[in-house]
């Protein structure tokens, strides 16, 4: 055991965090760690570094998150970012961790450096939403979007998510060359159709939030975040004054002229927020579904047989097993301590920034039998691959309808589907935030 101080400023995702660290905890023989400089504050606590302990890390974490579960719920870790974290594996320690209040999601209750987030700091209109905001304020912002998300409403887009899927699959079998890129084919514009026309952007500028919402979730560096954000906040504050003047029946449009029985109504930047919110987490995800599931079954050829033969028995089933498996979200959003918080037997200081395994947490043999097992069959309630608590995914059963309709109609309009890059090619979205490959070829 050993105690250290250090006075450090760990960054995660863009976000510089100031943090006195005051840890206890015990090393593990064989975990590599990231030694501190003598000229740089010798006392610091060890990182262990996730690509050392698995130089494949970015295309299959799973291995590294299991040999740091075996050991505690909780590590200082290196990302391959070269960033320190506070990393929760384990699915009763990410679950608890989703729902302690000492872990927050809120900016306004950390001394960090909010202007690192390339976004124009906490009072940037587009932080000002509900993932980024803790009780009372996430309970009054939920409140006033999730009427908008009824699942009366989501049933309604059945219709139009089959059409576009149609549409897409027809351009993409049109060619007759019998390959393509599913991500881009289908992966990626099903998602990206279905979340602007919900909100009323217009066709003509879907590419460009696209690049946007590219550089947001994956940034390239801290000047082409910073604009991509701006020039996005710039765009939704015509586009919601355009909703205010001349209503639609868009999403964006009814949340403009949303109050509810006390009068409440959001604010022009909670607007702006809340679009920044939904245009991102409303496509990411479903790009990523898509693109794992359709890589799950193709690495598992009894599974996709089984599905071929009883689609209807099986597809809702499918769909959560390939979110238990090789779900869209690797790991939650950023999260910063309040306070020092005991989880196991380490403390995690007050500051920390602290990311939580979802995708560990859903292979998790204490939860769920032969977790690295594919099994369409299996009973996969109880994953967290949407999160857990009150920030669970507003979307996901958005998500979920966009994931069924295009693998079913997928898999009926292509029966030979097949893989036509080797696995180890594909390359990866990077960070630890999304989980899935920029491009996916098949062949059928």
């Amino acid at each position: 055991m050993w105690r250290a101080t250090l006075r450090s400023r760990p960054k995660v995702s863009g976000v510089h965090v100031r943090a006195r660290v005051t840890s206890e905890r015990a090393r593990s023989p064989g975990l590599p760690v990231v030694r501190t400089p003598r000229s740089a504050m010798p006392s610091a606590p060890p990182a262990v570094d996730l690509q050392e302990l698995g130089p494949d890390f970015v295309r299959d974490p799973y291995p590294v998150y299991a040999r740091l579960r075996a050991v505690a719920p909780v590590h200082h870790v290196r990302a391959p970012d070269g960033q320190d974290v506070w990393l929760v594996v384990g699915h009763e320690a990410c679950r608890a961790a989703l729902v302690d209040p000492r872990i927050t999601r809120d900016l306004r209750r950390v001394d960090a450096d909010l202007h690192a987030l390339g976004s124009g700091g906490a009072d940037s209109p587009a932080l000002t939403h509900m993932l980024l905001r803790d009780p009372p304020d996430h309970t009054r912002l939920r409140r006033l979007v999730a009427r908008e998300f009824s699942p009366r409403r989501i049933a309604a887009l059945g219709p139009r998510v089959q059409r576009i899927t149609d549409e897409l699959l027809d351009a993409m079998l049109a060619d007759g060359a019998g390959r393509a890129d599913l991500v881009a084919a289908l992966g990626f514009p099903l998602p990206m159709t279905v979340i602007c026309e919900l909100l009323g952007v217009p066709e003509a500028d879907r590419d460009t939030f696209s690049r946007w919402s590219d550089e947001i979730v994956a940034p390239t560096g801290q000047e082409a975040m910073s604009a991509a954000y701006a020039e996005m906040v710039d765009y939704l504050r015509r586009l919601t004054a355009a909703k205010r003047d001349h209503p639609d029946e868009g999403l964006l449009s009814a949340l403009v002229h949303t109050v509810d029985e006390g009068g409440d109504r959001l604010t022009g930047d909670e607007l702006i927020g809340m679009a920044v919110l939904l245009l991102i987490a409303g496509h990411e995800t479903t790009v990523n579904l898509i693109g794992n599931g359709v890589r799950a079954l193709l690495a598992h050829p009894d599974q996709l047989a089984l599905l071929r033969a009883d689609p209807d028995g099986l597809l809702d089933g499918a769909v959560e097993e390939m979110l238990r498996y090789d779900g869209p979200v690797e790991t939650a959003t950023p999260r910063w301590t309040t306070e020092p918080v005991t989880v196991g037997d380490t403390v995690i200081p007050a500051g920390a920034v602290v990311l939580i395994a979802l995708a560990d947490a859903d292979r998790d043999p204490a939860r769920f039998a032969e977790p690295d097992r594919f099994d369409i069959r299996r009973d996969a309630r109880g994953h967290i691959a949407f999160g857990h608590g009150l920030h669970y995914c507003l979307g996901a059963p958005l998500a979920r309808l966009e994931g069924r309709i295009a693998l079913r109609t997928l898999l009926e309009r292509c029966p030979g589907l097949a893989p036509d890059a080797d696995e180890a090619a594909l390359a990866w979205v990077p960070g630890m935030l999304m989980r899935g490959v920029r491009t996916l070829p098949v062949r059928w």
